[in-house]
């Protein structure tokens, strides 16, 4: 695969998981309220069950590598939100709110990570077929 080709579908993914973690994580505050960090704390869970998904299917059709750049390092990797995660943590922490930080910190990589394993494990034999 071409490198220009590559980085195109890198850059377009990206820029659609940005605008889409972005419209996301502004509207989950409306919802649900400010009192937790809810928008990057929805965002990186529903990334990571996405993830999840995204590596059981693609596991299964090793050929679709452009379709597998595109989703998993551009959508995904601009969804989800790490960075901001760490500074919100980093806030929290500086803003002498630490039980909240531990709590936020805690849940957001064990909901997390079980999101895309729980995933992967449901989707792994669906996409199999």
């Amino acid at each position: 695969m071409e490198v220009i080709t590559r980085i195109g579908l890198v850059a377009l993914g990206g820029a659609l998981g940005s605008v889409s973690r972005y419209l996301l994580s502004a509207s989950i505050p409306a919802w649900l309220g400010r009192i937790f960090l809810w928008g990057t704390f929805s965002v990186n869970v529903i990334g990571s069950f996405l993830i999840g998904i995204a590596w059981a299917y693609f596991e299964s059709h090793d050929s679709l590598t452009h379709f597998r750049l595109f989703i998993i390092v551009g959508i995904l990797g601009g969804f989800t939100t790490f960075s901001s995660f760490s500074l919100e943590s980093i806030t929290l922490l500086k803003d002498g709110h630490t039980n909240l930080a531990i709590l936020y910190i805690l849940m957001t990589n064990v909901v997390a990570i079980i999101s895309a394993y729980g995933a992967y494990a449901i989707f792994k034999n669906i996409f199999s077929t």
